[in-house]
């Protein structure tokens, strides 16, 4: 914890000397933190203790479980992250802004002293966020805000778990656990594409070995259903992208960008619809991200967390399941310069 302090110190004395980021901004995410760091009470002592409620008793020792899994198999960090709980009594921990400009694909990114450059700004307020959106959009930006379930300090402090993180089933709980716990052992400055597709690969082989060791095999077939349902619609996601871009790498003017920019979004729509009721037997998790504003700043957001991940999943099988090796292949190609990184990725035929 007083290592999380310096840090902030130190973001705070090199924000106001570059004026890269405001001072304030820093602070909301101190005071955000630091209300949740006084509240975290023991896992452990709420198991034991017969006062606790028998659903979060239950609860709390499914989360033990996984994040001694999460160490033992794994070979995510075994320290104090995610052995303490905090009730914080809404939806969202916090919430991301994405931005974009209104015909273009790449994501504006903010730069902090230690953590480096993310195409997102995070807020816990979410007053806060819609704020900093709105601002945003009267610059001509397209502009995103999702709300976030788990977030990580990449060991700075002992990351607690979340109420927002039981929102779901236990296999949900797990994929949560294992994501943050992987930004402690890789994180690539400057790249979150990187961080968050190797962070999505050790989530998804992990939460399978979870369940595999634990015997749900009907768990282990929802799990696999709802990958490819992903994998699906990230593809829908893709050609859209694809097409967006030759829209806005095209000469014309910028009513006849937008009208091409409408059309294809809303070809987007209809190609889900498609695919839910014929494919999916009108399975309707997807609904509410369509129903919804679709813009560049959405399409962005939902590529950062996803282009890499059939590469590091490719990777991951080439180091045998490995998860000793997998890190440090991951790490060795993460220390290449960033022009070179996402290449030897791809082409990487053996595990390093």
């Amino acid at each position: 914890m007083r290592a999380f302090f310096r840090l902030v110190a130190v973001m705070i004395v090199v924000s106001g000397a570059t004026g890269c980021t405001s001072v304030s901004y820093y602070a909301q995410s101190v005071q955000g933190h630091l209300r949740i760091m006084t509240a975290r009470q023991d896992v452990g002592k709420l198991i034991e203790d017969p006062s606790t409620p028998k659903a979060l008793r239950a609860r709390m020792a499914s989360a033990s479980a996984i994040r001694q899994f999460a160490t033992d198999e794994l070979a995510l960090p075994d320290n104090s992250s995610y052995r303490s709980y905090v009730d914080i009594g809404r939806d969202s921990v916090t919430w991301a802004v994405f931005a974009a400009p209104a015909f273009s694909l790449t994501p504006r990114t903010w730069c902090f002293p230690v953590f480096g450059c993310v195409p997102y700004r995070g807020y816990f307020s979410r007053k806060s966020a819609i704020e900093t959106a709105a601002e945003l959009q009267g610059q001509g930006m397209d502009v995103y805000v999702t709300g976030i379930t788990a977030y990580s300090t990449l060991g700075w402090s002992s990351d607690p778990l979340l109420s927002t993180m039981f929102s779901e089933d236990k296999t949900y709980l797990a994929g949560l656990v294992f994501h943050e716990l992987a930004h402690q052992r890789v994180y690539v400055h400057d790249d979150s594409a990187f961080n968050e597709s190797f962070a999505v690969a050790v989530e998804t082989t992990g939460v399978k070995k979870w369940l595999r060791a634990a015997g749900d095999t009907a768990a282990l077939r929802r799990y696999e259903a709802a990958r490819r349902r992903k994998a699906e619609f990230l593809a829908l996601v893709s050609q859209t992208r694809d097409e967006l871009a030759k829209v806005y790498s095209n000469a014309g003017t910028s009513e006849q960008k937008l009208a091409a920019k409408t059309a294809a979004i809303e070809r987007l729509r209809m190609r889900y619809r498609h695919m839910r009721d014929r494919r999916w037997g009108r399975y309707r998790g997807y609904d509410a991200w369509f129903t919804s504003p679709i813009n560049n700043a959405k399409l962005a957001a939902t590529s950062v967390y996803s282009d890499r991940v059939t590469a590091f999943l490719r990777l991951f099988d080439l180091c045998s399941g490995d998860y000793v090796r997998f890190y440090a292949s991951v790490r060795r190609i993460g220390a290449l310069d960033q022009a070179h990184r996402a290449e030897a990725l791809a082409a990487a035929d053996r595990c390093y």
